[in-house]
């Protein structure tokens, strides 16, 4: 009689480091491919979907001041360095290391790890957790000597990190905001279809990310908790389980929303208001020239 081995069950920290593992030994093939730094501004653009009143059909306006390139790309930066940290502190109870924050970078307070309940979702923020730290570490060698360094985060701007719900609700914000900025990236790269298609890649990978945890919180009937980010989102609803709906939202004939940069700003900064430079999950404000709303 043949005997089959039990599937070994790791922990998130144990999968956190074999996701890493294999991501570093095609890191160098993946930076190559992407090229010069122009190559990628759009791109890392980071890290949801509504109503038809929201649908661009045409790219966003250019914001005043023309952001080059660089500027795009350390905004994006900065949008990652929260996420990576908030899903690092999840799975591991710390966050980035001294290298991939930069020299003379800002402190994260809040930060915790979280108390998960569900081991197929403590293995999802597990793999998130891994493609938002490479995201920072691809940012950052692209942008080489000009990367800014992470700025002073407040992961418990919302709610305490720690419970598996508020884990969720947080996720489901970053990711399904970072979609919509993404998409608000893609105005800058229309000349270049190289560029949009690189875009449209890590779009996809991110996408992934708001659609899991979404399809988490029906699961576990946390639609009740679920609360709008903005004007424009559309969180989860007890009408996604109950008839049995896609676990994400999109615009009338498909298309997602977009977000400027100042409207993820209001959001991450939590405050709606105009000429906001700093708050919320960014005590001391984003690092850069893209920083206020």
């Amino acid at each position: 009689m043949k005997m089959t081995e039990e599937p070994q069950v790791l922990s998130p920290e144990q999968e956190l480091n074999r996701i890493s593992y294999f991501r570093a030994l095609n890191r160098r093939r993946f930076l190559t491919g992407l090229g010069a730094v122009g190559a990628v501004a759009g791109a890392a653009i980071v890290t949801g979907c509504s109503s038809s009143s929201h649908m661009m059909t045409t790219p966003p306006p250019v914001m005043a001041g023309s952001p080059s390139p660089t500027d795009v790309l350390n905004f994006a930066l900065n949008l990652e360095y929260l996420e990576s940290s908030f899903y690092l502190y999840a799975t591991t109870g710390s966050g980035l290391s001294a290298t991939d924050m930069g020299s003379g970078a800002g402190t994260v307070a809040g930060g915790a790890k979280v108390i998960f309940t569900s081991p197929a979702l403590a293995a999802v923020a597990a793999q998130i957790a891994a493609d938002e730290l490479a995201h920072v570490e691809l940012l950052r060698s692209a942008l080489g000597s000009s990367a800014v360094v992470m700025p002073d985060l407040n992961l418990a701007a919302v709610v305490p990190m720690g419970p598996q719900t508020n884990f969720l609700l947080i996720a489901r914000a970053f990711e399904d905001t970072g979609v919509s900025a993404y998409l608000g990236g893609a105005g800058y790269l229309t000349s270049v279809a190289a560029d949009l298609t690189t875009a449209a890649q890590i779009l996809a990978i991110e996408a992934y990310h708001a659609s899991n945890i979404r399809q988490n919180i029906i699961q576990l009937g946390l639609q009740a908790m679920d609360n709008a980010t903005d004007s424009m989102d559309v969180p989860t609803s007890a009408t996604d389980a109950a008839t049995s709906s896609p676990s994400y939202f999109c615009e009338k004939g498909g298309l997602a929303i977009v977000r400027t940069p100042a409207e993820v700003l209001n959001i991450v900064y939590a405050n709606m208001a105009t000429g906001v430079t700093s708050g919320g999950f960014y005590p001391s404000g984003l690092n850069g020239t893209i920083k206020s709303t």
